[in-house]
Parts: C-alpha cells; sequence; structure tokens
C-alpha cells in the first residue's frame, strides 16, 4: 500500500479512510508521558474538520507534565464526547520486535506498530466515522473528543484534570464512548459496561538482621510476613454478581533484599493487588484487610493505594446504541462486560455514562503490536452507526 494513497490529511474526504490517520500516530513515539508530536497530528486532522480545539498541559510537583487535548464540534447538547489517549506503553526489548515499532508498516492487510491496538488506531477509527457523519444527523447537538497523553502512566495529569477543567467551564458530556481495544479476538465480541476498582497494599514487617547461625540474636521478619500474608489469602471475599467477576486478591512480590546465605534480613515487604467487584468500596476494602491483619496479632506496615473504584453504566440506551451499530457491521452481538483492567472510564464515569468499545486487544502491549486495517475500517462504520443512532434519538 503506497503512501500515496495512505499519507493524505488534508481534507474530510481524506479523513474518512482510517489508515492514513493511524500510520500518521502511531510514527509519532508518544511513549508516555511524550507526546512526540501526536496531538498536533490529531488536533491538525479535528480542525481540518471542523473541531474548535484546546490544547491542556497539566504538571504537578514531582510529576511529568503532560499534554492533553479537548476538541469539540458545536454548541449545543446533548454532547457526545469520544475519549482516549495518544499515549502508549514502553517498546521493551526490540530484539522481540520483527518490525519497527514507530514504522506503521501495513503488511498484508495488517498495521503493525506500537498504539495500534491500543489505541491509536481507534482514535484515527472515530474521526473517520465523524468525517462521513451528514453534519444534519447531529442537530443541535455537539460531538467532542477528550484526548490525553497519561493514561498508560499515572493518569494524574490527565483525564481528569481535563474533566476538570470542563466542569469549571461549565461544560457538560452527556455521554461517552471509550475507545479502549475491548475485544479479545474478533471485532464485536465485547464492550465494556463497567470495571472492577482496584487496589494496591504494600505490607512491610520489621525485623533484626543477624547471623543465620545464630537466630535467638537477631528477629527474623519473614515468618510474622507469611502469617500476615496467609490470612490476607484467606480472606472471603464477595462473591461475583450479574455483571461482575468475584473479587480476588493476588500476590505481586515478595522483597528482601538478601543476596546472603547466612543473613536473616531485617526487613521485609510484600506488595498485593485486589481487583473488587461493585459490593466493595476502596475504604471499605482497606478496613476489612486492615481488621483481617489486626488479628494474626502480628506487627505490621500498610500502605493503601486506591487506583479507582469499581463502577457500572447499567445497560440501556448507551450500551442498546452500541450493541445495535455492532450488530449491523459484524453480524455478531456484544457481550456486556466489566473484566479487564483499570481505564479512564474510571474518572468518565462521575460525570456522565460511559461505555467502552474499541479494537482488538490481543497484542496491545506486546511486541510486534498489530491491528488488521479492516477492523479499524469496520470499527469506524461501527462508530458512525452509534453516532447517528444516538443523535436520531436525541
Amino acid at each position: 500500500m503506497s503512501e500515496a494513497v495512505t499519507g493524505d490529511l488534508s481534507s474530510a474526504g481524506a479523513l474518512a479512510h482510517p489508515l492514513a490517520l493511524a500510520r500518521a500516530l502511531i510514527r509519532c513515539e508518544s511513549v508516555t508521558p511524550a507526546d512526540g508530536g501526536a496531538l498536533d497530528v490529531l488536533q491538525g486532522a479535528l480542525e481540518t474538520l471542523g473541531f474548535t480545539c484546546h490544547r491542556l498541559p497539566f504538571e504537578e510537583p514531582g510529576t511529568a507534565p503532560v499534554d492533553n487535548l479537548y476538541a469539540r464540534r458545536g454548541e449545543g447538547r446533548p454532547n457526545f464526547c469520544f475519549a482516549g489517549h495518544t499515549d502508549v506503553v514502553p517498546v521493551g526489548d526490540r530484539e522481540l520486535w520483527t518490525r519497527e515499532p514507530f514504522a506503521a508498516r501495513v503488511e498484508e492487510g495488517v498495521l503493525y506498530g506500537r498504539g495500534a491496538s491500543d489505541m491509536k488506531g481507534a482514535i484515527a477509527a472515530f474521526v473517520a466515522a465523524v468525517a462521513r457523519l451528514d453534519t444534519a444527523r447531529a442537530g443541535a447537538g455537539s460531538i467532542s473528543l477528550l484526548i490525553t497523553g497519561d493514561e498508560e502512566g499515572p493518569a494524574v495529569n490527565g483525564t481528569r484534570k481535563v474533566l476538570d477543567w470542563l466542569a469549571a467551564r461549565g461544560e457538560t458530556l452527556d455521554v461517552c464512548l471509550v475507545g479502549e481495544p475491548t475485544n479479545p479476538e474478533e471485532l464485536g465480541e465485547m464492550v465494556k459496561i463497567g470495571r472492577r476498582g482496584s487496589l494496591n497494599g504494600t505490607l512491610r514487617v520489621e525485623g533484626r538482621q543477624g547471623h543465620v547461625a545464630y537466630p535467638m540474636l537477631a528477629e527474623n521478619p519473614l515468618p510474622r510476613l507469611v502469617a500476615l500474608l496467609n490470612a490476607l489469602l484467606g480472606l472471603p471475599f464477595y462473591e461475583g454478581t450479574e455483571h461482575f467477576q468475584p473479587s480476588r486478591l493476588e500476590l505481586t512480590t515478595i522483597d528482601v533484599g538478601n543476596r546472603a546465605t547466612n543473613v536473616i534480613p531485617g526487613a521485609a515487604a510484600a506488595r498485593f493487588n485486589v481487583r473488587f467487584n461493585d459490593r466493595h468500596t476502596g475504604a471499605g476494602l482497606e478496613r476489612t484487610i486492615r481488621a483481617c491483619l489486626d488479628a494474626t496479632g502480628e506487627a505490621y506496615e500498610l500502605a493503601v493505594e486506591v487506583s479507582g473504584e469499581a463502577f457500572l453504566t447499567p445497560p440501556g440506551r448507551l450500551s442498546a446504541i452500541i450493541a445495535e451499530s455492532v450488530a449491523a457491521v459484524t453480524g455478531r452481538t456484544p457481550i456486556l462486560s466489566t473484566t479487564g483492567g483499570t481505564s479512564d472510564a474510571r474518572f468518565i464515569k462521575d460525570h456522565c455514562p460511559v461505555a467502552e468499545f474499541g479494537l482488538l486487544s490481543r497484542t496491545m502491549h506486546r511486541a510486534d503490536e498489530c491491528v488488521p486495517v479492516e477492523a479499524i475500517e469496520r470499527l469506524a462504520d461501527i462508530y458512525l452507526g452509534i453516532l447517528e443512532r444516538y443523535f436520531a434519538e436525541a
């Protein structure tokens, strides 16, 4: 496929085909928190389509600055927002890649590159859908895009701050579609209508270092840490619900930092994560965990961070419109799911109904990340159907 065919971003007609924009975005090395020019590329495309664009850089002490983009076409309501991110995870070991990660090569109908699946391809598909949309179909309503460069990172200077900026302006989102890759194998398999919450815990036990041959002169923290972890692993978490899997605690690391074979360590730590369903809250779960640890009688230190609460957008108009549009293009009826990790939908749910639907997830974050070009084209068709159905019912 030649650059002459895929490189034009200068007109609405050209933008109606998503491949050129997808390739242009992938060629920007936008590894969090770097932008790499990705938002410039996207802003140029959106301004071609009549969007008013706002660049929103944010920074907090101790964090890297992040650039974000909010773009809107129209001034009335309802305001249909598409949310996503142009930042990508690091390439990792380049020797595992058989193609250059940021070359955006197309081979045998497949687009390769970091971000092809997660989620530059979906951004390009939504822009293509807007380019194809008859402007009269939106009526007096608006279409907006909220695009961050901080989704794959700490998520401090991204979507949350843009939402705060919108609220301060008195600007309302009426509904939001997030373009995360939601389909495990085939386009149209799954729509996310919620996400489990995520709690990270760091458990630390102090001891007294000493020689292993003289344990009476030391205090080994490891047996105490093991007792505490066994207690946590025995916690009876809530079972699953209609839309959620059971809550689950997983140990992620146990660290002593001891390379010697004849030294009792002076301290030991472990980290764990709990993905929890909507029968829990982060605060309630922390109380449960601390009560469990207190019951062992062991001394400990615990630091807890809740990166997102469980939430659900109940099946209704938004999920029905997405499902109808998916079925019209793919012939599949998607599962309404809450599986997987967290996304920026955890912030958006406090402002409006939100659901997620995007490309295929099987290669995201992997070497040779890729997506079929046909899938990007069909996703643009689905997004167009969603917009048409939404504004028809507005």
